[in-house]
Parts: structure tokens; sequence; C-alpha cells
């Protein structure tokens, strides 16, 4: 029986070049990695539970919203990868429209306060392409974050040095894509296929949960996104302690950092009251404070993602963690 309801005829669209867009970022952002000052005491204890974890095989998540790219900290992340201290990446729909962008034309990001009115919000001809590479994904059984990273790896991106998801391919590294139906400018597109991008982000999300199976012991950290990391991160976790109690065996803590621009409270080890709107901000209630387990520990750290990655990074370059390995 066919649904009652009549949909938007995307025939209708008009699609520019992204040649025509004013873009806001440009490659020039990214940023060589360099030490800071000094290092807090959250960024050396996470530091040193990473490299515990790389030597114990545990896992290293790192998951990210897309402001982090934006703010230039690839190289960073990188020399993270290279040296072991991640192992997996999880990341929301637009770090890898962001990341493409960049590889492709060396530059991303429009005035959504401009185009909008306009009529011209994310139609941009070649930004499309990423939805023939999610099709191609689905019929390939890959995630998309992989399908995404071969694209540029091994496509004509003058920019693919620089890619997060052409080098973590390069270096084996999974990069999990958790996309919202319609949160992406990529929907808005005639070629946007829904099964495909259901298949291949469903994939990336078995892939990461399949990641958190070695988590006891290891390290899970959020930079920057308020509701997909925990969102995702909390029905991963429960489905590896749901198939590790129904073995009989017991899972351990892990510790985990979250770093945002929120202002928490010191007490931030314990859940805010629900009549407090603070106790809607998930990467605390969830990240911090419901799922660690015995014998984990979290830390939190406000801050602009331009202080905070380096910072790690430096704390991790003092414990020696990118010796041999990357920029480091």
């Amino acid at each position: 029986m066919p649904s009652r309801y009549p949909t938007f005829d995307r025939a209708a669209l008009r699609l520019l070049p992204l040649a025509r867009r004013e873009n806001d970022l440009t490659a020039s952002v990214i940023r060589d990695p360099a030490p800071t000052a000094t290092v807090r005491e959250p960024f050396a204890r996470i530091a040193a539970r990473l490299v515990a974890a790389r030597q114990t095989g545990a896992t290293r998540a790192l998951m990210l919203g897309a402001h982090v790219l934006r703010r230039g900290l690839q190289r960073y992340l990188v020399d993270l990868m290279e040296s072991g201290c991640l192992d997996v990446v999880a990341v929301n729909g637009a770090c890898a429209i962001h990341d493409f962008e960049l590889a492709l034309i060396g530059a991303t990001t429009e005035s959504v306060a401009r185009y909008v009115r306009e009529g011209q919000f994310g139609l941009w001809r070649e930004t499309g392409r990423l939805n023939d590479i999610v099709r191609q994904a689905a019929g390939d059984g890959l995630g998309l974050g992989e399908a995404v990273g071969r694209a540029i790896r091994e496509g004509d991106f003058p920019g693919k040095a620089d890619s997060l998801l052409a080098r973590a391919y390069a270096l084996d590294v999974p990069v999990t894509v958790h996309v919202g139906i319609g949160c992406d400018i990529t929907h808005e597109h005639p070629n946007c296929d829904g099964a495909a991008y259901g298949a291949a982000s469903y994939r990336d999300f078995l892939v990461f949960t399949q990641c958190l199976t070695r988590l006891a012991g290891g390290v899970v950290m959020n930079f920057g996104s308020a509701v997909t990391a925990p969102e995702v991160f909390l029905k991963a976790l429960a489905m590896v302690r749901n198939a590790t109690l129904a073995r009989g065996e017991a899972m351990g803590g892990f510790a985990s950092l979250v770093c945002d621009l929120r202002p928490l409270p010191e007490t931030y080890a314990r859940q805010a009251p629900k009549s407090d709107p603070d106790y809607y901000f998930r990467p605390w209630k969830t990240m911090l404070v419901r799922t660690p387990g015995e014998g984990g520990e979290s830390r939190y750290v406000r801050g602009d993602h331009a202080e905070t990655v380096p910072e790690l990074w430096t704390a991790l370059a003092r414990l020696g963690a990118f010796e041999g390995a990357g920029r480091g």
C-alpha cells in the first residue's frame, strides 16, 4: 500500500559548482603540531592512560565534532593515529563533508545565513559526489568512513595529505561516520540514497561497537560533540556490556575525557539534578558519570579545541609517545 503523503520533488533543485561558493575557511587554517607551554592534570592523566592502553591493546577512541577540523587540528590527530595513541575515530556527517571539501578544493564552510536566504545553502554540485561514494560503499559492504577515506586517498584530491579520513585509511585506523538522516547538506541533493546512508553508517556503528569490546582499561575521548558522540557511545557500550555479561564475564572500567566550551562545576563526577538544565548536557551525564564503570575515571576540560587538542598532544609528546612515529 503506497504512502498517503507526497514527497518533495528533488528534480526541481538547482545545483551550483563549488567555484561559485564563498567559503569561510581555507586549508590555511591547518596547523603544524607545536607543544603548549603547560599541560594540565587531566591531559597528563589521560595521556598516561593512552600510552598504557597502547601497550595492552585496549581501545583508544576519539569522538569529535566538526569544529575540531575547522580549527585546523588534523595534523595533531594524524600524529595520534600514527603513534598508535588512537585506534578508532568516530565523527558525524559534517566532519566527513568538511574533510572531503578541504581535500578537494582546499576550502570549506559556507555562510548559512547568506545562502539559506538565497535558497542555495548546501546545494553545491561537487559536494554531492559524496552521495555517489556512499552508494558505492553500501554496494561494496563498506562503512561510510572507510569508503570516503579510500576515495580521497585514491582519487584526484589536491589536499589529500591533510585529509583525516584518507590518512586514517592509509594507517588502517577506522574512522566511523555516524549520520543522522536530514542533518547534512548532502541529504539535500537529488542523488542522495537514504538506504545507502543507512547501510553504510550502520556498518560504521557496528565497527565502532566492535572496537569498544576492548575498552576495559582503555580510553574514550569526546571533543566537541554534544549529542551524536554521547548517544552513539551509550548505545554501543550497552551492546558490548550486554554481550560481555551474557558470557559471564566482567568488563572493567575505562578512562573518559570530555573537552568542550560549556562550564561545568568541579563536582562533575556527580550527575546534575534533573531540575538543572545542565542535566541535559549529554557528555556530562553519559560520558563522565554513568558509563566509566568500576575502576574507571573521568576528566573534563573546558576550552577551545585549538587549545585542548594541542595540550593533549603535548602531554603525549612529553611521555615520548611520538618517538619514531609521525611528526612528533
